[in-house]
């Protein structure tokens, strides 16, 4: 990684060093493919500003100017925390085109969609819409600077992205053929989970001191944009983002006394409390079709239904298949019940607790009984 970007976090006593997206790495690609391409000279390093705010500044590699295609590539840098992708190179061809704009395409090495309900439609390059709109924007700022008021086509490449993506979830999500590019805030920040689960206990620990009895734990970025667009988060009552550790989390909240406990997530996270998994990470558990096909199997669904459950490649692919079935609410209901079940039980009395679902997609999805009684606990 260049000086031009040395940013480091704080994780239980370790002061790890972050890094950059799939996505970031894609946007500096093309800002530097772009510059060749109507410069005709070779930039040496490309920066620009994350979703995050930060400024990422990195040496541009393998840089050439063949037959009209500019190409650069930028290595992904993880910092600190190591996945399949650290170390590839992350290339971007520019082209002239006729239609004004940027257009972006995915070649060798980039993945393709090949089941509904992920970010990208079937058939599309795995280039998601925050990675799409980071290249979009890097390239059109070069050709601003440089008077260009053409087209240009970028075409975003990764050698051994294939081999990589094997060690990835791509294949089971129905994204073949290579890595996805991704990355919605341009930034990696490494945690070890340890250390993530004590800062849960310990955000918990301080909304009891201050008094507070009720309390919110959501999973992640989504929980909280979803509390927002429902006023939830203007209730009075301390949010707590609680990554993964859902039981830790009720745990913490049984230890400091709170008297109501409402969860708030995406189905896709809080779905996997239908089968008692307090841990939401794939790498622990990702049975979020089986819960669905299990679900939909004792509401009645076909063997056909119960197969394409099996085969969705994410919880909104599964929505939509419940949908087509006319089976959404009943299947809904049977795994809110359940989620009730597996929460009482690790709450063990101590506590009221409920569950909101959601989807980014579709929108609330379902409560479980007791946010009903906890909302006038609230009042």
């Amino acid at each position: 990684m260049s000086a031009g970007f040395e940013h480091y976090i704080l994780s239980g006593g370790r002061r790890l060093r972050c890094g950059y997206t799939t996505g970031t790495c894609a946007a500096l690609a093309a800002a530097g493919a772009v510059r060749l391409l109507l410069t005709g000279v070779p930039p040496s390093s490309a920066s620009l500003e994350t979703p995050k705010g930060l400024t990422v500044e990195v040496p541009l590699e393998s840089c050439r100017f063949t037959d009209g295609r500019a190409s650069c590539a930028v290595r992904k840098d993880g910092g600190d925390d190591i996945d399949a992708t650290a170390g590839l190179l992350v290339f971007a061809h520019a082209e002239r085109q006729k239609v004004p704009g940027v257009a972006i395409e995915g070649g060798p090495g980039v993945g393709r969609v090949t089941k509904p309900g992920l970010d990208q439609p079937v058939g599309a390059a795995a280039i998601n819409r925050v990675p799409r709109q980071m290249i979009r924007e890097a390239a059109a700022a070069v050709c601003g600077e440089l008077k260009y008021g053409g087209g240009v086509r970028i075409t975003i490449s990764v050698p051994g992205g294939e081999a990589a993506a094997k060690k990835t979830f791509n294949p089971e999500l129905g994204i073949m053929g290579g890595i996805s590019i991704l990355g919605t805030s341009g930034i990696v920040e490494p945690m070890s989970l340890r250390a993530l689960a004590d800062t849960v206990t310990l955000e918990i620990r301080q909304a009891a001191a201050q008094g507070n009895r009720h309390i919110i734990l959501t999973p992640g970025n989504y929980g909280m944009d979803f509390l927002r667009t429902q006023g939830l988060d203007r209730r009075g009552v301390p949010v707590v983002k609680c990554s993964n550790f859902i039981g830790e989390a009720l745990d913490a909240c049984a230890a400091e006394n709170f008297e109501t406990v409402l969860l708030a997530g995406h189905t896709g996270k809080l779905g996997k409390l239908a089968g008692g998994i307090m841990n939401t990470h794939s790498r622990y558990a990702d049975c979020r079709t089986e819960l669905f096909c299990a679900h939909a199997a004792v509401c009645g669904a076909s063997t056909a239904a119960c197969r394409a459950l099996m085969d969705a490649p994410s919880s909104d692919g599964c929505i939509a298949i419940l949908d087509n079935a006319g089976l959404r609410t009943a299947v809904l209901e049977s795994m809110l019940s359940a989620i009730h079940l597996h929460l009482d039980r690790r709450a063990a009395g101590v506590f009221l607790v409920g569950a909101i679902l959601f989807s980014n997609e579709y929108g609330p999805l379902g409560q479980t009984e007791a946010v009903k009684e906890i909302m006038e606990a609230w009042k």
